[in-house]
């Protein structure tokens, strides 16, 4: 009986062990899969902000019937090689142009375009606001589980590596002012 005991034993120790190992590194996943919904979401609604700019830029030119273009760069914009972090900052730029084209043009502040743009806008940022906090919560929930024992073990196997947070901050350096507006 002794050895038949002796072998349960190790069969219950291992299996416990199985088992923690697939349910650690499943919530890894699930964390992970979770950060790439979140940065799907806001990857399509900086698309839809941009595009939603150039619209402004259309119709500003249009409606002030000037060839000027107000919002320098904007086309070039989408084929630089900038972090969606990057990209949220520069449309904020133009939105913010934007806005003080209105206030500065009576005609373009009263068009009703330009009302629509701004509805559209004050959505987006809504969308993308909250697509940042759920991606910023699953990045915390995700490097929590990959740099705590005994889940840091199955990370390192697999090698995952500590995600930085939308705004691009990295909480495991020394630098304490990285984020700047």
């Amino acid at each position: 009986m002794g050895p038949f005991y002796f072998l349960l034993m190790i069969i219950i120790v291992f299996g416990g062990f199985g088992l923690g190992y697939v349910v650690l590194y499943n919530l890894i996943q699930y964390s992970k899969t979770k950060i790439d919904q979140a940065e799907h979401i806001i990857d399509e609604t900086l698309r839809d902000k941009y595009d939603l700019i150039l619209r402004a830029n259309n119709m500003t030119k249009g409606v002030l019937k000037e060839d000027k273009s107000y919002f320098n760069d904007l086309e070039i914009l989408k084929d630089m090689n900038i972090s969606n972090f990057d990209l949220d900052r520069k449309l904020a730029e133009y939105i913010q142009l934007f806005e003080q084209l209105k206030g500065d043009f009576k005609e373009l502040n009263d068009n009703k375009g330009a009302k629509d743009i701004t509805l559209e806008l004050k959505d987006i940022n809504v969308k993308l606001s909250a697509s940042k906090s759920y991606y910023n919560k699953y990045v915390t929930d995700y490097n929590r589980y990959i740099t705590f024992f005994p889940a840091n073990i199955i990370a390192k196997i697999h090698r995952f590596n500590v995600k930085n947070f939308f705004d691009n901050k990295d909480m495991n350096d020394n630098i304490l002012d990285d984020f700047k507006l």
